[in-house]
């Protein structure tokens, strides 16, 4: 199937070929031509599968009769790193129309958004908050929305922003069209599209899991030796870019400012910087002047780059579908990524979840020659329990941007035991948590 096939305008057609697309995706195949004819949608899909494109194109179809310089298409957007990107696309795709997209969320000023929207404008890409700031002054007109998309939906709800989208919804027109896409369906999401939504078909792409062109392992360590084993990897195993998750600012912030150090081409993006310092560093990650971005899950929806071939999770996330998204950042558009993430003592019943969803163990792993200080025997090998990280290149090799190798993956072999007398089993229990792995293998 291509997009010919699809009853878009020819300017449509143009602006696909500019943006390079040849093949649509499974979810632009099945939900263009449900949302060319009007009805509403429920799309469930894994980050990086095409969404922004299988709501787009029909929306510029739309437009392409009908009045212009009036809002008639709004998309709600949870980050401003994804708002900029769903805009950045609408452009791409509309550059032969004379449809125009602004963007509108906080952090920067807001007299630049309202001259945008006083010039005219068919689409408007927003974020809850600064959108309901704008509707409070009476600086946007929501009457003749056409078509509201709510696009993250899950990750709104994670953030707060659910009564912030029912305050939405009543400055827009009932007579709608609504597209609802998202990446999982808790309970909350599952009641807002049953709210909003008249009888919608559903779209969904596979398991709401992360794709099965990544490969996942886990790195047992404690959490003061994280930094020396992170740099350990990165001076074994060369790659292209690296997306490294944290759990807080300050350590995403200073995380970058160690790897900076060691001479690497490494960028932070956290909530506190600026918007423009934050685009920055996106756009540099983007365009290769970063081998290296170092981030909270404020970015784990906003970044938009195929080549990212390795996603590092410093910090085990606090939930499967947080997982789910970081590893969303790897992987895309049908190439080939790794999940590495890093494995402290109490992070067991967040691995078994992540395993449920995944169908299967996922693999533990050591580097080779790495002083783990004790955490694990000095003789264990990947036939007791672990396979083996090892070094492929020299140091910088991310920096160096040399061709992506493997990590060599060795299954555990079946260890014949002999049954444990009470005193040992007990012994064993009291032993540290890195210890006794190697016992229970």
């Amino acid at each position: 199937m291509n997009f010919e096939q699809f009853s878009l305008d020819p300017r449509i057609h143009a602006g696909i070929r500019g943006a390079g697309y040849t093949t649509p995706t499974p979810i632009q195949q099945q939900a263009i031509p449900v949302v060319l004819q009007g009805r509403d949608i429920l799309g469930l899909a894994q980050t990086g599968t095409g969404k922004t494109a299988a709501f787009m194109l029909p929306i510029l179809q739309r437009l392409t009769k009908g009045p212009l310089r009036k809002v008639r298409a709004l998309i709600v957007a949870p980050t401003r790193e994804l708002a900029e990107q769903i805009a950045q696309t609408s452009t791409t795709l509309s550059k032969q129309m004379k449809v125009k997209t602004i963007t509108v969320y906080g952090g920067v000023g807001k007299a630049p958004q309202v001259n945008a929207l006083q010039r005219g404008a068919e689409i408007v890409v927003a974020c809850p908050g600064r959108l309901l700031d704008l509707i409070g002054e009476g600086q946007i007109d929501l009457s003749g929305v056409e078509v509201l998309v709510l696009d993250e939906a899950d990750h709104m709800c994670d953030m707060g922003f659910l009564p912030d989208i029912r305050r939405i919804l009543k400055h827009v027109p009932a007579q709608r069209q609504t597209l609802f896409f998202s990446a999982t369906m808790p309970d909350d999401i599952r009641a807002l599209a049953g709210d909003i939504l008249t009888d919608p078909v559903t779209v969904q792409i596979g398991m709401i899991a992360p794709a099965e062109t990544v490969s996942h392992a886990l790195y047992p360590v404690p959490d003061g030796l994280k930094s020396k084993l992170l740099l350990a990897m990165l001076q074994q195993t060369p790659t292209e870019r690296v997306l490294i998750f944290t759990r807080t600012k300050r350590r995403a912030r200073t995380l970058a400012e160690t790897l900076d150090k060691q001479g690497y081409r490494v960028a932070a993006l956290q909530g506190n910087m600026a918007q423009n310092r934050r685009q920055e560093a996106i756009n540099g990650f983007r365009n290769g002047e970063y081998d290296i971005l170092v981030a909270t899950d404020i970015a784990a929806r906003g970044i938009d780059v195929a080549a990212v071939s390795r996603v590092i999770n410093y910090d085990m996330p606090d939930t499967v579908d947080a997982y789910t998204h970081r590893i969303g950042r790897t992987g895309r558009a049908q190439l080939t990524g790794e999940a590495f993430t890093f494995m402290e003592q109490d992070d067991e019943p967040m691995v078994r979840a992540i395993e449920r969803v995944l169908g299967s163990p996922v693999e533990r792993r050591r580097v080779v020659g790495f002083d783990y200080g004790g955490a694990f025997p000095a003789s264990k090998s990947a036939s007791q329990g672990y396979a083996e990280h090892r070094p492929q290149h020299g140091r910088n090799a991310v920096a160096n941007r040399a061709p992506a190798s493997h990590t060599e993956a060795v299954r555990p072999a079946t260890v014949a035991t002999t049954p444990e007398s009470a005193p040992a089993k007990a012994r064993r229990r009291r032993r540290p948590y890195w210890r006794r792995q190697g016992a229970q293998g």
